[in-house]
């Protein structure tokens, strides 16, 4: 498990982390999520130990991380922006690899090269952006690390190579109960990929939660009546937006849902139906809710 207590990493006067406090468990795919400047990358270099916090603590199985080496060796860190030695092909950074990672499989290596189907004996500075990204995520995971840490997981690569990378993540968490920790600015790409998702924003985790929790905690409602009514008529429901145009109101309602559709059918309503959330519907109004303000006309897109 990684435990991060009252963390908080400034540069210059700058505080990129402040406070900041998240638990990860193992065997799980853990999915960060914010705009730039949230501070995503710092922590993810502050979790594989590249980094000293200013304050805090960063614990994996209750050890701490900078300078351990043995912790270090359970972690493998794909960062936004790669590093190969210069003129170097893949059999070249896979020798390099296998000096620092003691569990580094040649057979995983030779296996994701011909799932990927990238030549091992080019040199890597005539790849592509995505080739790129597909080399880092090869040695990566030959390393057969506890740990896996993604920064902007899927940059670069097409449709295709986003599934085949999400495939991958999913057998080795679920063969090898690893826990991989991902980064995005997309939450639609982290929709469906993670366990549980955590947004940042400012320095801080505002936001954290299980994906099936999260999702099931609010849902969006449209209903009609034949008789005139407003806002009022829904005192009693948590309800966080609502809009009108003509007899049919939208609304975005927190709480159960079984309950909440017994209550509102009770009303004899002449047109009702329940829809789900997306996930970034759902960040919307959860920070709304904080006192993030977002602009109307996002808000009007959610409710159509």
């Amino acid at each position: 498990m990684i435990k991060v207590t009252d963390l908080t990493m400034k540069f210059g006067s700058f505080k990129a982390l402040d406070k900041l406090n998240c638990s990860i468990p193992d065997g799980c795919i853990y999915g960060m999520v914010g705009s730039n400047g949230a501070g995503k990358s710092t922590l993810m270099r502050l979790i594989s130990g590249i980094y000293k916090p200013n304050e805090g603590s960063i614990l994996i199985d209750g050890k701490n991380v900078y300078d351990n080496v043995d912790v270090k060796n359970r972690i493998v860190f794909v960062p936004d922006e790669l590093f190969f030695l210069s003129g170097a092909n893949l059999l070249r950074m896979a020798k390099l690899y296998s000096n620092i990672y003691r569990n580094f499989s040649y057979d995983r290596f030779k296996e994701l090269i011909n799932v990927f189907k990238l030549d091992p004996n080019k040199n890597i500075a005539t790849f592509s952006k995505g080739m790129r990204r597909q080399a880092a995520t090869i040695l990566s995971l030959a390393c057969r690390a506890d740990y896996i840490l993604f920064d902007e997981t899927f940059d670069g690569l097409d449709p295709v190579m986003r599934n085949l990378v999400k495939n991958l993540l999913y057998d080795d968490v679920l063969e090898r109960r690893a826990t991989a920790v991902i980064t995005s600015h997309s939450l639609r790409e982290l929709e469906d990929t993670c366990d549980q998702l955590a947004l940042l924003h400012k320095g801080g985790i505002i936001f954290e939660s299980e994906i099936d929790n999260l999702k099931t905690s609010l849902f969006k409602v449209q209903v009609a009546f034949g008789d005139e009514y407003d806002r009022r008529k829904f005192e009693g429901f948590d309800v966080l937006s609502f809009s009108k145009q003509g007899s049919v109101s939208s609304l975005i309602v927190r709480g159960d849902r079984e309950e909440t559709a017994a209550r509102i059918n009770a009303m004899q309503p002449i047109l009702f139906e329940m829809l789900p959330l997306s996930l970034e519907e759902v960040f919307v109004f959860e920070m709304d809710a904080l006192g993030y303000e977002f602009s109307d006309v996002l808000k009007e897109e959610v409710l159509q």
